[in-house]
C-alpha cells in the first residue's frame, strides 16, 4: 500500500503540538483520508489541540482535499467545536425558553460583570470560559447552569457567583 504524505504541518516547535498532529495523522490514516469522516476528524483535532485553530482547519482541509471554507462550514456549525482555547473552566448558561423565563439572562449577566468578559469569551487568565446555549433539554430544573460538564439545577445569581468565586480562588492558590 502506498503512504501518503500529508500536508506540511505548521511551524510550531512545541513538542505537545507535534504529538498532537502525530494523533491527527493517526486519526486521518485510520480514515482513509475519506471526506466524510471530517466530524470525526475535526473532533479528535479538537481534543488533541484543545481546540481548532485556522492552522489545524487548514490541515485538516488540505489532508482530506477539502476546500478550508466546508471544513470551516462544519466547525462553525456545530457548537461542540470551537476555534478559540477555552479556559481552564466552562460555565455554559442556558437561555432556552424555560431557563429564561425562570431568570437565566440575569444569571448570564451576573456571571458577565463578575468575569468582565461577555459570552463566549474567556477570562484573560484562561481561567474560565463563559458560554450560552440555547436549550439544554433540562426544562423541569431551570434555570440550569453547566459548570465543568457538571449541571447546576434551580441556579440563583447567588448560586453561580459563589461556583465561580471558588473557581477563582483555586486559580489563585
Amino acid at each position: 500500500m502506498e503512504s501518503k504524505t500529508l500536508t506540511k504541518k505548521p511551524q510550531k516547535s512545541d513538542e505537545n503540538v507535534d504529538k498532537s498532529f502525530q494523533i491527527l495523522d493517526i486519526t486521518i490514516k485510520r480514515n482513509h483520508y475519506r471526506q466524510e469522516f471530517l466530524i470525526e476528524i475535526l473532533h479528535t483535532a479538537q481534543e488533541a489541540f484543545g481546540y481548532l485553530d485556522l492552522d489545524v482547519l487548514e490541515y485538516v482541509a488540505n489532508a482530506l482535499k477539502l476546500p478550508l471554507s466546508k471544513v470551516y462550514g462544519v466547525a462553525t456549525f456545530y457548537n461542540l467545536f470551537s476555534l478559540k482555547p477555552s479556559g481552564q473552566h466552562t460555565c455554559v448558561v442556558c437561555l432556552g425558553t424555560a431557563c429564561y423565563v425562570k431568570g437565566s439572562d440575569k444569571l448570564l449577566a451576573a456571571l458577565e460583570q463578575e468575569l468582565s468578559i461577555k459570552s463566549e469569551e474567556t477570562t484573560t487568565d484562561q481561567q474560565v470560559s463563559l458560554l450560552s446555549a440555547r436549550c439544554l433539554g433540562a426544562c423541569g430544573i431551570a434555570p440550569v447552569v453547566v459548570f465543568d460538564g457538571e449541571v447546576g439545577e434551580k441556579q440563583t445569581v447567588d448560586d453561580v457567583l459563589e461556583k465561580i468565586k471558588n473557581w477563582q480562588q483555586k486559580g489563585e492558590q
